[in-house]
Formats: C-alpha cells, sequence, structure tokens
C-alpha cells in the first residue's frame, strides 16, 4: 500500500467538503443506491473511531 502525498490528501479533503455541500444542497445522500449509503456510514465511523483513538 503506498501512501498518498500530502497534495492528495488535501485534494481529496476539498473533494470530500464539495462533495458534502452539495448532498446537503442537493440531499443527494437519500437518492443513493444502499450500498453507497453503507459505504459512507462505515467510512465516516472509521474516521470519527481514528479522531478518538488520537
Amino acid at each position: 500500500m503506498t501512501l498518498a502525498t500530502e497534495k492528495q490528501r488535501a485534494a481529496a479533503r476539498k473533494n470530500i467538503k464539495k462533495a458534502a455541500t452539495a448532498a446537503k444542497r442537493k440531499k443527494t445522500i437519500s437518492h443513493l443506491p444502499r450500498k453507497t449509503r453503507t459505504a459512507l456510514g462505515k467510512q465516516a465511523n472509521k474516521v470519527k473511531r481514528q479522531k478518538a483513538g488520537k
């Protein structure tokens, strides 16, 4: 597994923020397939656990 560069991580954070704001505006999450919603929830949980562990 290769680590992402700082530039890639910054871009990913920006993309996540953009997606989140778009989803809030359009309420996209409720229209996504169940699999995608589940994946998003799991990802959010993972981040939450990582932050709690620090």
